[in-house]
């Protein structure tokens, strides 16, 4: 079955910087769009970044040129190095896999398989 475990996630400084790992099993990996996406206490889930098959990239706008998406397609992982953190960003972190085989998107419910999240606090 399609299994997706998240880690890396931890309590930092404002300014600071974590990466985040998706490690994916139970599927042909490189043919689906991954994305990671966070989910803050009383507000609903939303896409942070995703990656295509092909490796093209599309980031929220609250995470531009401070984070950045990675796959690698051999070691079926996907990663998130997240740069400049702000408390804004703390949140639980999920990677997800698309439901089709079809181009990526930051809309939550165009993906079917997620992980259990990991915990990224970001303290002022």
């Amino acid at each position: 079955q399609v299994q997706l475990v998240e880690s890396g996630g931890d309590s930092v400084q404002s300014g600071g910087s974590l990466r985040l790992s998706c490690s994916a099993s139970g599927y042909t990996y490189s043919s689906y769009c991954m994305g990671w996406f966070r989910q803050a206490p009383g507000k609903k889930r939303e896409g942070v970044a995703v990656i295509d098959s092909d490796g093209s990239t599309t980031y929220a706008d609250s995470v531009k040129g401070r984070f950045t998406i990675s796959r690698d397609n051999a070691k079926n992982t996907l990663d998130l190095q997240m740069n400049s953190l702000k408390p804004e960003d703390t949140a639980m972190y999920y990677c997800a896999r698309r439901t089709f085989r079809d181009r990526c998107t930051l809309v939550v419910l165009s993906y079917d398989y997620w992980g259990q999240g990991t915990q990224v606090t970001v303290s002022s």
